[in-house]
């Protein structure tokens, strides 16, 4: 399986996980015509998406999702919360809704995925783990805390895609006003730098490759992420391939954007 980052970060979040004959989209927080012009530019072909996995209604994860999944004529899988919400946004109705249930697997082409709950500011926020044959992949981004549940998921996958919002002292000590800095760190919020280094270095002798996500570019940089993820996983820096995901992944070497297992 190839999972390469389409957009991660406050202003998008889009990832394209293809296996040996379909791919999935997970989130389209890009808009459609952005979202088909990078799957191309890095090599990836619209036609192999077989659906569009969503973690949560926020705009930066569906901002292309009703043009995208008509465009494609794709189904779009969500939690029933998640779904609630869009429809409540959403002045447009995406022809095939279907819901999913953290905890229940289902099928899609030669995948098979698991939702599992987050800990999010969202409706009923969820991550995914997905596989194909033997490989395993976890996507968890935008949770405030690890809960026992979400690392038990990851802890059975190959690889991980894992929220590495912020740098506590850039927070603390940035522009931020009050409220938005304590909605950040809560427990509902996102996921610092430390609770991620701490993530990994429990899933060490688990994965592969973890690529970390959603950097704020306010208050975090890709170096302080690399730096804090690799001491995590100590004396594992070696065996466990680490990656940080780009905002744009246009404006960097198209080999930073993702892995392969």
């Amino acid at each position: 399986m190839k999972l390469t980052i389409l957009a991660s970060g406050s202003k998008g979040n889009c990832a394209c996980l293809q296996g040996e004959r379909g791919a999935l989209l997970i989130d389209a927080g890009l808009s459609a015509r952005e979202t088909l012009r990078r799957l191309d530019a890095a090599g990836g072909d619209a036609s192999l998406i077989e659906g569009i996995l969503v973690t949560h209604e926020h705009i930066d994860h569906v901002r292309g999702l009703d043009v995208l999944s008509r465009r494609l004529g794709v189904p779009v899988y969500a939690t029933g919360g998640t779904l609630e919400a869009i429809l409540e946004k959403s002045e447009a109705s995406m022809a095939d809704l279907r819901r999913c249930r953290s905890g229940e697997r289902f099928s899609l082409g030669d995948f098979s995925i698991e939702p599992f709950p987050t800990s999010h500011d969202a409706r009923e926020p969820c991550g995914f783990c997905i596989a194909e044959g033997d490989l395993r992949i976890g996507c968890c981004t935008d949770t405030g805390t690890i809960t026992p549940t979400i690392f038990d998921r990851l802890a059975t996958c190959d690889a991980v895609l894992l929220e590495s919002n912020h740098c506590p002292d850039m927070l603390e000590n940035g522009p931020y006003p009050p409220y938005l800095k304590n909605r950040i760190r809560s427990k509902r919020g996102h996921l610092s730098n430390p609770d991620a280094a701490r993530c990994l270095q429990r899933l060490a002798d688990h994965i592969q490759v973890a690529m970390l996500a959603h950097l704020s570019e306010v208050n975090n940089t890709p170096e302080k992420v690399r730096l804090s993820a690799l001491e995590g996983l100590g004396l594992y820096s070696d065996r466990v391939g680490v990656g940080v995901a780009p905002q744009d992944p246009g404006a960097v070497h198209p080999e930073s954007c993702g892995f392969r297992l």
